[in-house]
């Protein structure tokens, strides 16, 4: 088989992928495609702009909701350029250098997103758990730092990705799985050894998402245990009612990343189409619900 060493040659080309056996409507797709990034892009920012312009909610709750607003922002404008090259003017290429960037931020602000979600269970633990007590707990400084913290923490961790990935050797014009490039697609495209690159994306996985979602799902422990200690069935249903629309929020976010991850990194199902659904799903899902589930 023909390859190429990065270190020596020419870094190689890499070639996305529209929907398999679709190609000729393409050009079709792509119209509620663009739908879905006006939804989510109108969404985020009308979010942003009414929490900044309404001083009322310049409370804790809300400026989570326009931390994860940022951040979804971020996201659609990571993926936007490919996948709109894809769909409406059939340009699948992309070099390698812009593949290795887009993917460095789309799981930075993926990482982001899924702290910041834990932030906001924490946010409705103490607003549950303790009422009187939230504004003390969740001060300015604090919540300033547990953004900063989600962020810092989504840059080192996802930093080294691209390094590892510049040091391997990929054969010339390789096709990806998806509309946009993502780490363990591109890896496992690599014709030398991976080894390091599983482990060390293994360790992002644990790092990131699981810790993040076992200490949501403790919250909602927690959550439960408090409300269920409330004396009425209408206290225990206000309390629950603060909480629906995250639930709702992290399920769509974390439902369609577990599943792709398990595509990706255990070869559950082989079939193309479902490779590009579930990418998709995760995508579009996420950036255009995410703004209207949880506003």
């Amino acid at each position: 088989m023909a390859f190429i060493n990065n270190s020596w040659f020419q870094p190689p080309t890499f070639l996305l992928i529209g929907i398999p056996g679709m190609e000729a409507v393409q050009i079709w797709i792509s119209i509620p495609l663009c739908v879905m990034y006006a939804i989510a892009l109108l969404g985020n920012f009308t979010i942003l702009f009414v929490i900044k312009t309404i001083s009322s909610l310049h409370e804790p709750q809300y400026i989570f909701l326009s931390m994860l607003a940022a951040t979804d922002v971020g996201l659609s404008l990571s993926t936007l350029p490919t996948v709109l090259n894809v769909f409406l003017l059939n340009h699948r290429e992309i070099e390698f250098c812009s593949c290795l960037a887009q993917m460095f931020f789309i799981h930075t602000f993926s990482s982001i997103e899924s702290a910041i979600l834990l932030a906001m269970a924490f946010d409705r633990f103490v607003a549950i758990r303790n009422p009187l007590q939230y504004t003390v707990v969740l001060t300015p400084p604090r919540i300033i730092g547990m953004g900063l913290a989600a962020v810092v923490r989504g840059v080192v961790l996802m930093a080294p990705l691209p390094i590892l990935l510049n040091r391997l050797s990929f054969c010339k014009d390789i096709v990806l799985s998806h509309c946009y490039c993502y780490h363990p697609d591109v890896m496992k495209l690599a014709c030398g050894p991976v080894r390091v690159n599983i482990i060390y994306g293994l360790f992002l996985v644990l790092c990131s998402f699981g810790v993040d979602s076992t200490f949501i799902v403790i919250s909602y422990i927690l959550i439960l245990k408090t409300v269920l200690g409330i004396a009425t069935k209408d206290g225990q249903l206000k309390a629950l009612n603060t909480c629906v629309s995250h639930i709702f929020t992290v399920c769509i976010f974390y439902v369609p990343l577990i599943v792709l991850a398990l595509i990706h990194r255990f070869g559950i199902f082989t079939s193309p189409l479902l490779h590009v659904t579930m990418a998709n799903l995760f995508l579009f899902l996420t950036l255009s619900l995410i703004p209207w589930f949880i506003a």
